[in-house]
């Protein structure tokens, strides 16, 4: 992947909130290519490149459609984890065998997803990241920047691993490599769980949580339920308090709405099944209770229900 005469060729899918923060950070040593199907957002991205705070903005180019990155040295996942075989299936016996597929994206699933539409040979790198970014305009995020970004090879090499970690980190991102990601994925997974399905909920900034008393008993009740299926599964999280990892989770973006928020709100489908709706079918493998989070599978779903037959009568 590292030729000394080229830049790496980054290819992105997803030029949300996330998308845009790390194809801003990657376009100062990478030649980065961004896909979205939403046209009036990859034009404004096309025209005005991308911007994360006032910083000055960087030019990136944007595919046509997904032929345009079947040449990337790397290829990162920012879409919904919801939307991934449908984002993935053009790439098909496109990518170069040797390319990694890097997601970063919520919820646990998203490696059989990805080999479920590329072939179970495909170099899969997971990971996590506590990076906040809060859309302001197409192409245009606020970002504290103060989060960290953890990745682990699912099927990539540990070479290779470090490699993409090493495309971060001199990109000016925070970045580790870890041999075994499954304790960080199910550590997001705890935070996820216990803050955004009440997020979207509750219409509120994630901040608002662990301020309000009734909210915060909830959101303590979600995490340490998942941290049990955690246990009961043998993983060791990178935690020892639930809550505590949880409201520090909170604090890195804390004015900000979660993105199932935004995804019931806009009428998009939520990741609900692959976040609460996760611990809830590990928790019947393992025998062990999910009553809350089964509780916020079935809130949301009523609640995305109903908005949708309500914007049916408009």
């Amino acid at each position: 992947m590292a030729r000394s005469a080229e830049r790496p060729r980054i290819g992105i899918v997803g030029a949300g909130a996330m998308g845009t923060l790390f194809g801003f950070h990657l376009a100062a040593h990478c030649d980065v290519t961004m896909l979205d199907d939403n046209v009036q957002l990859a034009r404004t991205v096309e025209r005005q490149g991308l911007q994360v705070n006032q910083e000055p903005p960087r030019k990136v180019a944007v595919a046509r459609n997904a032929r345009d990155l079947y040449g990337s040295h790397v290829l990162f996942l920012f879409v919904k984890a919801v939307d991934t075989l449908r984002a993935l299936r053009a790439f098909a016996g496109e990518l170069d065998p040797a390319a990694p597929v890097v997601s970063l994206q919520n919820g646990i699933g998203n490696e059989g997803a990805i080999k479920t539409a590329l072939g179970g040979a495909v170099p899969v790198i997971l990971g996590i990241t506590t990076e906040s970014s809060q859309t302001v305009g197409p192409g245009h995020v606020r970002s504290s920047e103060q989060g960290n970004t953890i990745v682990g090879s699912a099927t990539a090499s540990p070479t290779t691993a470090r490699t993409v970690t090493e495309l971060l980190t001199h990109s000016g991102l925070r970045a580790s490599v870890v041999h075994d990601i499954r304790p960080h994925l199910w550590g997001k997974l705890v935070a996820n769980a216990a803050v955004n399905a009440l997020s979207a909920l509750l219409d509120c900034e994630a901040g608002a949580i662990p301020r309000d008393p009734n909210a915060a008993r909830l959101a303590e009740a979600l995490a340490e339920e998942t941290a049990n299926v955690a246990a009961a599964l043998k993983i060791s999280l990178p935690f020892v308090n639930p809550w505590q990892y949880v409201t520090e989770v909170v604090a890195l973006g804390a004015d900000a709405k979660s993105s199932m928020a935004y995804d019931v709100e806009s009428g998009h489908p939520s990741e609900i099944d692959h976040i609460n709706g996760a611990v809830v079918a590990f928790g019947r493998r393992t025998g062990t209770p999910t009553p809350y989070n089964e509780a916020m599978v079935r809130l949301v779903k009523a609640r995305e229900a109903l908005l949708a037959r309500s914007r049916l009568r408009l």
